[in-house]
């Protein structure tokens, strides 16, 4: 049976092999976000890396004329800041 808010919720985390998801665990901490919580800002550097597990986080692009637009959603079938993992620090959007 797994917990209300496990790791495992998020399906990259849960396709991890025991032994590299054993290594990982230490390091993931449960943040609870509440609607509207802004995770970063563009051109921010980027510190974390989110595997949401029972929520969509909205990646928007904002625009110089102050507008935005959603460019992606990610659920608990994804990662949040994967620039990270592709050797960048931080993120235009």
């Amino acid at each position: 049976m797994s917990l209300p808010h496990s790791p495992s919720h998020n399906h990259l985390l849960a396709a991890l092999p025991a032994a590299e998801f054993e290594r990982l665990s230490p390091q993931l901490e449960l943040i609870l976000l509440p609607l509207g919580e802004m995770l970063y800002e563009p051109g921010e550097q980027l510190q974390y890396a989110y595997f949401p597990t029972t929520v969509i986080v909205s990646l928007h692009y904002v625009m110089e004329s102050g507008a935005s637009a959603e460019t992606a959603g990610v659920g608990n079938e994804g990662v949040v800041s994967i620039a990270l993992f592709l050797g960048g620090d931080t993120t235009p959007s």
